[in-house]
């Protein structure tokens, strides 16, 4: 398993690199490298720590978050279809964003749209642990994220219908794509700290999830609560898919394709997926930003767009393998 994971942590380091030196701007990789470690006068050492560098670091923590919290969904729930947007936080998320647009607090400060977004999260965290319930089970837990996520769908086609305001509503779709654009430190030091938390909670679950393949019956007896797994799997989610809904929208499928691709190299144990699948999503939504400046640089061609290609084919494929009886 070492070089899989060697593999996986070089290509990220790789990556985050590359994503630093890509951009508009006709800078070489020594200059621009050079510029963000030593700072100093003009353009190229602002152009590398606000604008690049921001850019890099969200990618790496919420591809991270998005692919991390994928594998535990399919962990816990013992099923590769699953995904973290399941539970209805990322939804939520993205309504109090579309409010904060809609109302015009989004042009008033500029982390309006961040926090509103983070407001909604843990408004549907709340919600799921109050349908859910101490003593819900998987299917309960499943029931009240797809009860949540439309109740969230439905309040976001709601503010888009009743618009007056056409530029919002552009504003809002655009938003609801996904994109790292135009992101500061501000955004960083507003999610970094929470995604980090989560993940160490959702880390912390991987003893109970690799039991949990076994049997619930079978994790019972070795001593895993069911009840204090799920709150701590909730509370790890919620901490990650939030902010990273937050900062930068919806970005779709990471959490799904990522785990689905490296669980063949390996092996279907939650303790080892859990960190290839957080290494693999970082080098995912690096590589989809990376290309978003590079296929259309005259455009501002979506990170959650390029992602939703990508996903897709491999969801349907998924599907067909399940209607074949084939093994996932």
């Amino acid at each position: 398993m070492k070089p899989v994971f060697a593999l996986l942590t070089l290509l990220m380091l790789g990556l985050f690199i590359l994503s630093l030196v890509t951009g508009p701007a006709d800078l070489s990789m020594a200059d621009s490298l050079l510029a963000m470690i030593w700072g100093g006068d003009g353009p190229v050492p602002i152009v590398m720590r606000e604008i690049r560098l921001p850019r890099a670091i969200l990618g790496l923590a919420i591809g991270g978050a998005l692919g991390l919290g994928g594998a535990a969904m399919q962990g816990y729930l013992r099923n590769p279809l699953a995904e973290p947007g399941l539970i209805g936080v990322s939804g939520m998320a993205a309504l109090g964003a579309v409010l904060a647009i809609q109302t015009g607090m989004a042009l008033n400060a500029p982390l309006a749209l961040p926090l509103s977004a983070l407001i909604g999260a843990a408004a549907g965290a709340g919600l799921l642990i109050l349908l859910a319930g101490p003593g819900g089970g998987s299917v309960t837990l499943i029931l009240a994220g797809i009860a949540i996520s439309a109740l969230a769908n439905a309040g976001t086609a709601l503010v888009l219908n009743l618009s007056p305001n056409p530029y919002a509503a552009n504003e809002i779709v655009f938003w609801l794509m996904g994109s790292l654009a135009d992101r500061s430190m501000l955004h960083v030091a507003l999610a970094l700290p929470l995604i980090l938390l989560g993940a160490v909670l959702v880390c912390g679950t991987a003893r109970g999830l690799d039991a949990l393949t076994l049997g619930e019956s079978a994790a019972m007896s070795m001593g895993v609560s069911a009840v204090a797994l799920r709150w701590r799997l909730i509370a790890g989610l919620a901490l990650m898919i939030g902010p990273a809904t937050a900062v930068a929208g919806v970005i779709g499928f990471v959490g799904l394709v990522v785990p689905h691709i490296l669980r063949p190299w390996v092996g279907a144990r939650p303790s080892l997926l859990l960190p290839a699948s957080a290494l693999g999503g970082a080098i995912l939504v690096l590589t989809a930003d990376i290309a978003v400046r590079m296929i259309v640089p005259e455009r501002d061609l979506k990170l959650g767009v390029l992602t939703a290609i990508i996903g897709a084919p491999l969801f349907l494929h998924l599907i067909w393998k399940t209607r074949s009886g084939g093994r996932i």
